[in-house]
């Protein structure tokens, strides 16, 4: 068995004796200021008509990298992309700016009932199209890490359950290992951080190393898990080019299947009571 299914074979099991949310830690600092804001204000709340949310990040002025598994209802059905809003920089109400969703594609071999396999999580990547692009000097996307390294210091940019009407920035946790695809973090994410940016510097300025598709406790500690993402988001632009205008689109062959179970753990995006 390789060392990835090997050790998501493990996870899932603890996400199951866990029931989901992990608890916050004293390295998140809200960013509530617009001040406190300067440079992350590509980072945005994604939300999903009034049932919900995860994390987003502009890489283009009208593409926003998410996960995968935020744009399924609990029916198991990938929802309409007029249903979805894309609000950079937003706290407490006020936004840097905001856009509908014209379209958006999703990564091929992703399945929605697959919860935190290995072979899932290293493809839990979404790209929305936003219907009216946000000028780059408003929010400047950020650009794709492609040369990630064991024991790589990241931050983490997101909104989350009990934490959704602003971001909370973790200023420095650390990739664990990497493998076949799939990193490990141990950064504090909770509902909601699904589709977060893991960011590393490269210079003066972040670049986007991989996206949060979930998390669990491993013997009280805290794990995140993402996936590589040059290749994968690759892929979704081509898709995304080839995609009908203002069409919601799931990659051809795309098995539509209930998602969201909290017992999964937290790579389910937080749905609101």
């Amino acid at each position: 068995m390789s060392r990835a299914r090997h050790l998501l074979g493990l996870v899932a099991a603890l996400c199951l004796a866990s029931g989901g949310a992990l608890a916050q830690s004293s390295g998140l600092s809200r960013l509530t200021d617009r001040d406190d804001l300067l440079g992350w204000e590509a980072v945005g709340r994604v939300d999903i008509g009034t049932s919900g949310y995860c994390t987003g990040v502009l890489i283009a002025p009208d593409q926003v990298l998410t996960a995968a598994h935020c744009v399924f209802d609990r029916a198991g059905q990938a929802v309409a992309a007029d249903t979805i809003r894309f609000r950079a920089g937003l706290r407490d109400g006020v936004v840097i700016a905001e856009s509908g969703v014209a379209g958006y594609v999703t990564a091929p071999g992703y399945d929605p009932r697959g919860g935190m396999r290995a072979e899932n999580i290293r493809h839990d990547a979404a790209l929305l199209r936003l219907a009216s692009p946000i000028n780059s000097a408003v929010a400047a996307p950020f650009a794709i890490h492609d040369r990630p390294r064991d024991g790589t210091a990241v931050s983490v940019v997101s909104y989350g359950r009990d934490r959704d009407r602003a971001p909370s920035w973790q200023r420095r946790c650390n990739m664990l290992w990497r493998t076949e695809g799939i990193m490990a973090f141990d950064c504090d994410v909770i509902f909601g951080s699904s589709g977060a940016p893991v960011f590393t510097l490269e210079g003066r300025r972040a670049r986007i190393l991989s996206l949060i598709s979930g998390g669990s406790r491993e013997g009280g500690e805290r794990r995140a898990y993402g996936m590589d993402l040059p290749e994968i988001v690759a892929r979704l632009k081509r898709d995304l080019r080839s995609a009908t205008a203002g069409q919601a689109t799931a990659n051809p062959g795309l098995r539509r299947a209930r998602v969201g179970e909290e017992r999964r753990g937290i790579g389910a995006r937080f749905a609101r009571p």
